[in-house]
């Protein structure tokens, strides 16, 4: 999956960042390198806490099985542009 992080760069020098998609993950790092790994760690946490909510609320109620869906990069990158069609 895809997300979109907002950047800003702090009067420290150091650069913040947050999800659009899920505003709970927030991170910082001294570099764009930095605070991507940073931020990669913070949607993977946000995402744990909320599966793991998520089963204590609805684990007498249902069934949870994992999914794992694997999908190639090359792939998405490749799908070719379509051009706006204007009216």
């Amino acid at each position: 999956m895809e997300y979109t992080i907002r950047i800003k760069k702090n009067k420290d020098g150091w650069l913040t960042g947050q999800c659009e998609q899920l505003p709970q993950a927030i991170s910082q790092g001294k570099d764009m390198e930095d605070l991507m790994e940073n931020m990669k760690n913070a949607i993977e946490t946000v995402l744990d806490y909320m599966r793991e909510e998520y089963r204590k609320k609805y684990k007498s109620k249902c069934t949870v099985k994992p999914l794992t869906i694997k999908h190639e990069t090359e792939y998405i990158s490749k799908t070719p542009k379509r051009k706006p069609v204007y009216a």
